[in-house]
């Protein structure tokens, strides 16, 4: 059977440290039937500081044997309401990962695995590697949740659509089924006929992923 990894960067967000400091941090998801992953269905939220991290931390541990492809470059003009400037560095982003997954050195890091399949930060994530943290490499992936798509094709076709999450299922949810909700609630007589539909619709896409 052949192998296959499907990553998408997507779903970008605004995060605020402070009244002063915010930055944007980007939802991988990842689908994969490659002997090199544990775990064939993962999501986790990244910024931009992290993949710089990732691609230095990868071309270190290489030993120089490959040459890993550029991130895109880092603007200094770089707005976070310029939505051309948010899809171009994301569709970046994304073409880099597609590009390292291409090397079987690249996919045998302990590094990437964290990066791409848990909810470690950085300097949880060397900590691990360097085996000073009572978890291991594969406890740190899998203890991260079951996530799952609802498929390959939803996800293409409308990237709207989020990851299903067992643990994050506010985060995981249809926009568009939310706007629907909000409109149930101004009409308690139009609520109860509109949500059948609504929870017939939720319970259809979410069995499948249900415990």
């Amino acid at each position: 059977m052949q192998q296959v990894i499907s990553v998408w960067v997507r779903d970008p967000r605004i995060q605020k440290n402070d009244f002063w400091h915010a930055y944007i941090d980007y939802e991988i998801c990842l689908h994969t039937n490659s002997v090199f992953f544990t775990k064939k269905i993962s999501r986790v939220r990244r910024r931009y500081s992290e993949f710089v991290w990732l691609r230095q931390k990868l071309q270190a541990n290489s030993l120089l044997m490959i040459q890993l492809p550029q991130l895109p470059p880092k603007n200094p003009f770089f707005s976070l309401n310029n939505a051309q400037q948010v899809a171009d560095r994301m569709k970046g982003l994304q073409t880099f990962l597609e590009k390292i997954f291409q090397s079987n050195l690249v996919l045998s890091d302990s590094c990437l695995h964290l990066f791409l399949q848990s909810q470690l930060s950085i300097s949880k994530i060397e900590s691990c590697v360097a085996g000073k943290t009572s978890f291991s490499v594969a406890q740190a992936v899998q203890s991260s949740g079951l996530r799952r798509f609802h498929s390959e094709e939803d996800l293409q076709r409308d990237p709207s659509v989020s990851c299903d999450s067992d643990s994050d299922s506010s985060e995981c949810r249809d926009p568009r089924h939310e706007k629907r909700e909000l409109t149930l609630n101004k009409s308690k007589s139009a609520a109860t006929l509109d949500l059948r539909g609504t929870c017939q619709e939720e319970m259809l896409s979410c069995s499948s992923g249900s415990p």
